[in-house]
């Protein structure tokens, strides 16, 4: 699996371990209108990515074990 990952998606799980961001962050950062890039839906489906509710916060992205696990495979350990 991991030769056929888009680079984007790898991309965007790098920016989003860097720190966890809120859900609108990443949205507004990674959206697209391209029906062909669908970066942030390939790495939620892809179990990369999950979202969290924060009390007071909102809504909070964070990467998963095994985005973790993706960063380490192609050489970005967070």
């Amino acid at each position: 699996m991991a030769d056929d990952i888009d680079p984007l998606v790898l991309d965007l799980v790098e920016w989003i371990a860097r720190e966890p961001r809120l859900y609108s962050e990443v949205i507004e950062t990674w959206r697209t209108s391209c029906p062909r890039l669908t970066i942030w839906e390939d790495a939620v489906d892809r179990g990369f990515v999950a979202r969290e509710n924060i009390a007071g916060a909102g809504v909070r992205v964070a990467i998963t074990e095994g985005g973790a696990r993706l960063l380490r495979a192609h050489g970005r350990v967070s």
